[in-house]
């Protein structure tokens, strides 16, 4: 799938890795201006500098999400703000009975309040531009419980839910807001879990038999991103191989 963001620009949190570094080339490769935010600046310009020598536009942000005076900060400086992919995140693997207080903690300042904080600097700087749209990255354990993810999933249904709640809220300033719940990928995050013995288990659950690539996100990424999608505000998409819809 291939749109035309040309003159828009899109900011991606948690570039540094995974699905944002993924993200943030997926957009550029679309036109967009990426502003690639993450805390590790080695990793942000070595992504702007793949992303000019392929043709693109990008500049990085060095920016801790869970800092919010620096998160408002940076998007109040910004110039314009069209798209935001909502992307920072932690994991958590700990069993619930195990589960400390402050990885629980952690994990929802991350995950979720973070996701707040920056929809909510987008949404005053896209209110006054007259719209945009956001895109909140949630995952399939927020729709339904996974291995030792009480807190990972937990932190997840809430961005789903947020997500409908400031789709709601925000359709009257022109601005949408939609979350992309993946399935199991292979990323820096999991890449332990995928290779244990439960994960060849569960592998077999997946009525599609393969986990997901990076490149089964661009569809429905720029879907969300661009006016292939104006009518569609609080949906969540899973993109999982029919994980959700397997057999019990």
């Amino acid at each position: 799938m291939r749109v035309d963001l040309a003159g828009r620009t899109a900011l991606v949190t948690g570039a540094s890795s995974g699905f944002g570094h993924h993200f943030a080339k997926v957009l550029a490769a679309n036109g967009a201006h990426v502003v690639a935010a993450a805390r590790r600046t080695e990793r942000l310009r070595e992504l702007v500098a793949d992303i000019e020598a392929a043709g693109g536009a990008a500049e990085a942000l060095t920016l801790d999400v869970t800092d919010a005076a620096a998160v408002e900060a940076a998007i109040a400086a910004m110039p314009a703000l069209d798209i935001v992919v909502n992307n920072a995140g932690v994991p958590s693997g700990t069993v619930a009975i195990e589960l400390p207080l402050e990885e629980w903690r952690q994990t929802f300042l991350t995950n979720t309040e973070a996701v707040f904080v920056v929809a909510k600097a987008a949404a005053q700087k896209m209110a006054a531009a007259g719209g945009g749209t956001i895109i909140n990255i949630a995952s399939i354990t927020g729709l339904r419980p996974g291995p030792a993810a009480s807190a990972y999933g937990a932190s997840k249904a809430a961005i789903i839910h947020l997500t409908e709640h400031l789709a709601m809220e925000w359709a009257r300033y022109g601005i949408r807001v939609n979350a992309l719940a993946p399935g199991y990928f292979e990323t820096d995050l999991n890449r332990d879990f995928l290779q244990s013995d439960y994960a060849e288990k569960m592998l077999k659950r997946i009525p599609q038999r393969r986990y997901g690539e990076l490149r089964d996100l661009d569809g429905p990424l720029l879907l969300l991103a661009s006016d292939a999608s104006t009518y569609m505000t609080g949906a969540t998409i899973a993109v999982d191989g029919g994980h959700l819809v397997s057999v019990l």
